[in-house]
C-alpha cells in the first residue's frame, strides 16, 4: 500500500481507498456494460467464437473503461489523479494524440 501511494503521489489513506474504489467500480461497471453492447450488435458468444469473442469483448470494453474511470474519479473527487492515469495509459497504448486533443 505505501508503495502505491509513493508511486501515486498520494498522502492520505483516505485518498488511496477512494482511488481503488474507483478503480474497482469501473472495472466492474465496464465489463457489465460490454456484454449488452456486443449483443446489441449482434455479437454472442453464441454467434461466434470465442477466439473472436473475448477480442472483441476486451476492445469494447477499453474506451468504456476510460469514459467510466474519468467520470466516476471526478465523482468521488479524484478528477486530476485520474485525467493524469488515463494519459499515461493513453501513452502506454500509443494513443497519446487522444488526450492532447481534450487538452487544447
Amino acid at each position: 500500500m505505501n508503495k502505491l501511494k509513493e508511486r501515486w503521489n498520494i498522502t492520505s489513506n483516505f485518498q488511496f481507498f477512494i482511488i481503488i474504489l474507483v478503480f474497482a467500480i469501473t472495472g466492474s461497471t465496464s465489463a457489465y456494460i460490454a456484454k449488452p453492447i456486443l449483443s446489441s450488435i449482434g455479437i454472442t458468444k453464441e454467434s461466434v467464437s470465442l477466439w473472436l469473442y473475448y477480442p472483441l469483448y476486451i476492445i469494447v470494453i477499453l474506451p468504456f473503461y476510460k469514459i467510466l474511470l474519468f467520470m466516476f474519479g471526478t465523482l468521488f473527487g479524484q478528477r486530476v489523479f485520474f485525467w493524469n492515469f488515463i494519459k499515461k495509459m493513453l501513452d502506454r497504448m500509443k494513443l497519446g494524440f487522444i488526450h492532447k486533443i481534450f487538452e487544447k
